[in-house]
């Protein structure tokens, strides 16, 4: 790359690596990166294809994932086994999702998930003790096949659509698995790494990865991942929990105006 390209790019470039840096903090901490990094990119290349944005959102966003998973890993204890099912199906799933984009408009998709997340942060509100103690149920047969329909349809979700995949994932993890809002946290990660890593393995053949700015921010996102996680376990399931509906009352208004004011 030239010179003069490399300087054209340059404002650009530290803009989006900031951008990154707060993506990869927000992502691991709570989930919903995607909220923060996707418009930053759409901001400032709009001259790029909408497929080569999302390619290099996700080639940034699954290493910040991938950091976040790991140092979760090493320091919370989870359920391995219904982790690991749900992230499987989900793998598949997101693969299929991203294939359907083209079939089924995302207007469509729009009111349901608006009032999935409406329900999801009622119940959430109401239910003063959701998410604050750590009561693992025993996981058998039913709890693994209750993964596996979790990951399938959470990644089939995140293919087709994306935003508050994270979030679905840590309530989930909460309401049917009795985890507490640290270790569903640690938990949806694994899965988020299996439905990003499905979805670079379609953008990175076809091309769809602006590597001079994905590289840059994906450390940027790591850097962040390990500021986010280093919050999450030092504040614990209380500062989750408020980030958790901080969140989703974003994701809530977000979708809310992308639904009625396009009507």
């Amino acid at each position: 790359m030239s010179a003069a390209r490399v300087d054209a790019l340059f404002p650009e470039l530290i803009w989006l690596v900031c951008v990154a840096f707060m993506a990869g903090l927000v992502d691991a901490a709570v989930g919903g990166g995607g909220l923060v990094q996707l418009p930053g990119l759409f901001t400032a290349l709009p001259q790029h294809t909408p497929a080569a944005l999302l390619g290099t959102n996700k080639f940034s966003s699954f290493f910040g994932t991938a950091a976040a998973g790991w140092r979760y890993a090493r320091n919370v204890r989870f359920p391995w086994a219904p982790v690991l099912f749900a992230a499987a199906t989900a793998f598949v799933f997101s693969l299929l999702g991203a294939t359907a984009v083209t079939l089924l408009p995302r207007d469509a998709v729009r009111p349901l998930i608006l009032a999935l997340l409406v329900a999801m942060l009622a119940y959430t509100l109401v239910k003063k003790d959701f998410g604050a103690l750590h009561r693992p149920r025993d996981v058998g047969r039913r709890e693994l096949g209750l993964a596996l329909l979790m990951g399938a349809a959470i990644g089939f979700y995140d293919g087709l659509f994306g935003p508050g995949t994270g979030s679905f994932l840590i309530f989930l993890f909460i309401r049917f698995f009795g985890l507490d809002f640290l270790r569903a946290t640690a938990a949806s990660k694994i899965v988020n790494i299996a439905t990003n890593l499905a979805a670079l393995s379609f953008f990175v053949p076809s091309g769809h990865v602006l590597l001079a700015f994905a590289v840059p921010m994906a450390v940027a996102n790591v850097a962040g991942a390990f500021a986010g996680t280093r919050l999450a376990l030092r504040g614990g399931t209380p500062v989750i929990r408020k980030l958790f509906v901080t969140l989703v009352v974003v994701l809530i208004a977000k979708m809310g105006w992308d639904t009625f004011a396009g009507a």
